[in-house]
């Protein structure tokens, strides 16, 4: 793969820090803009790029990690992130009014033989929380997995306590289909997970 990084720093108020293009005869990084954000696509290619190419300080500043998310992508890198139907597809958030990366949304288990992905997002910080971001963000990335990844069926897992996430996945029309019992681990316990659901048809009728 013909893949080149091109570097640009760009000056802003508090702090300066790194954007990155990425170009490639095979494979382009997409950008969606949004009122107030930016979308940029990451797939398992440019995190190995990544990570194979650019120092540590680089990588945190251009996707805005803590040292927990540098450790988890990291592994991802080493241990494998996609098979030969299994992959993921994300985007990183960047706030325009700052130019700071602010969170991630897309897919992972993305199965492409079966056209379904499972949902996932993240806003880094709490003074990104409770403006809507989330909301403005997955809009967008609904319809990129419809349209462009030929998606049928979308899903996420939640908890039942995470009400911010239950009201953003009702506010789009997803369905309840049911508690999967004791299916994750989280600090020192396994945890129940409710499924919810969207089928391509279901986001046509209310787009």
């Amino acid at each position: 793969m013909d893949l080149a990084l091109h570097f640009l720093l760009e000056d802003i108020t508090n702090p300066t820090i790194l954007v990155a293009t990425i170009t490639s005869k095979m494979e382009s990084q997409i950008t969606i803009s949004t009122n107030r954000l930016l979308l940029q696509s990451i797939t398992p290619r440019i995190i190995h790029y990544l990570y194979n190419t650019q120092s540590k300080e680089d990588i945190l500043d251009y996707f805005g990690f803590e040292e927990a998310d540098y450790e988890h992508y990291k592994v991802m890198h080493e241990k494998g992130m996609e098979t030969h139907r299994i992959s993921m597809f994300f985007f990183n958030i960047i706030e325009k009014s700052t130019n700071k990366p602010i969170g991630e949304i897309g897919f992972h288990t993305w199965n492409r033989s079966h056209r379904r992905a499972e949902l996932f997002y993240k806003l880094r910080k709490d003074e990104f929380k409770q403006k809507g971001y989330m909301t403005e963000a997955l809009e967008k990335v609904l319809a990129y997995g419809f349209t462009e990844l030929e998606l049928h069926r979308i899903e996420a897992l939640v908890a039942d306590w995470n009400t911010p996430s239950v009201k953003l996945l009702n506010r789009f029309n997803f369905t309840k289909e049911g508690t999967m019992r004791e299916d994750y681990w989280w600090e020192g316990k396994f945890e129940d997970s409710d499924c919810y659901s969207l089928l391509v048809s279901e986001w046509e009728k209310s787009t």
